[in-house]
């Protein structure tokens, strides 16, 4: 089941986060209250009543810090950006992450907005998020670096008549 997340899921998610913690920037309370706030699509996926994944997206215009959001914001008048996906480790396989994207796309569709954006570590590598995004049909737009990582900034397009 996917559902909206609430304050009630914030010791999961951030959990979670912490298991992938070395792909993600770091996550404490406050930051992820503020991230909530911003959020034009934040959902859990359940399992068994448990959070078994999470995705955080933010729209134009969100008061966010990350440099790659601000990357995206000087680039694209309008946008989707999938901030962090995490599925848990024993839930890792099954299915979650691609779901709650198709539902964000679904979502961002509703909502007019064509153009979804992310990115991902090259270094140092993360191999898995690459085959996923590339699976989805996201493209490399350019490249981004900062405080030693580097990533590629990924962009999908889902219509052409939103946006």
């Amino acid at each position: 089941m996917i559902r909206d997340a609430g304050e009630s899921d914030f010791g999961a998610i951030l959990r979670l986060n912490l298991e992938s913690e070395r792909f993600l920037s770091p996550l404490d309370p406050a930051r992820l209250q503020h991230l909530h706030r911003q959020a034009a699509y934040h959902r859990v996926a359940i399992i068994d009543g448990a959070v078994a994944a999470f995705l955080l997206v933010l729209r134009e215009g969100a008061d966010y810090d990350s440099p790659n959001y601000r990357w995206f914001a000087r680039r694209y008048p309008k946008f989707f950006y999938i901030d962090r996906v995490v599925v848990s480790e024993a839930q890792r396989g099954q299915g979650f992450a691609a779901a709650l994207y198709e539902d964000a796309f679904a979502f961002a569709r509703e909502h007019g907005v064509g153009t979804v954006t992310c990115e991902f570590d090259v270094d140092p590598p993360n191999p898995a998020s690459r085959r996923f995004h590339a699976q989805r049909g996201f493209r490399e737009v350019g490249m981004n670096s900062y405080n030693g990582k580097h990533v590629a900034m990924q962009a999908l397009r889902l219509d052409a008549r939103a946006d």
